[in-house]
């Protein structure tokens, strides 16, 4: 039995593009989509799949937060793999719902607008972190236009 549930979860995980769950996944499906001039259809903040690395594309979930109009990703103090890509390389394909959008990452240092994300982020789960207080320097990423 455990064995035929592992196959199941194999297969499901080869056979989709995207992530599944905390697994990540390859180049994402969905319909290429022009940007929007406003992200307020995408709520204050939610779960998208972001897709990085364009010449091997890796895409996993992530958190996103809306403010001042533009769509943030943050990765904590923590260089996790798709944050190692982005270094590499800062395009990236965000998607949300079926839509995907070509993007690239912007790294946001500038400690005033750390500051208005980090009130953001925290406001939307008691579980979230205060990028201001991490050991390390926060990964957090701006998506903007290519």
């Amino acid at each position: 039995m455990a064995l035929r549930w592992l196959a199941c979860l194999v297969l499901m995980v080869v056979g989709c593009n995207g992530p599944v769950g905390v697994f990540p996944g390859g180049r994402l499906g969905g319909d290429a989509a022009p940007l929007p001039a406003d992200w307020s259809f995408a709520g204050d903040y939610g779960t998208a799949q972001l897709e990085t690395n364009p010449a091997e594309p890796y895409s996993v979930n992530v958190a996103y937060t809306i403010l001042d109009g533009g769509v943030y990703v943050n990765a904590g103090d923590t260089e996790t793999q798709w944050v190692e890509h982005i270094q590499a390389d800062p395009d990236v394909r965000l998607q949300i719902d079926d839509a995907v959008y070509a993007l690239r990452a912007e790294r946001v240092e500038d400690e005033e607008v750390i500051g208005r994300f980090a009130e953001a982020w925290i406001s939307q789960s008691m579980f979230r972190r205060d990028p201001r207080e991490l050991d390390g320097e926060p990964y957090i990423y701006r998506l903007v236009a290519r």
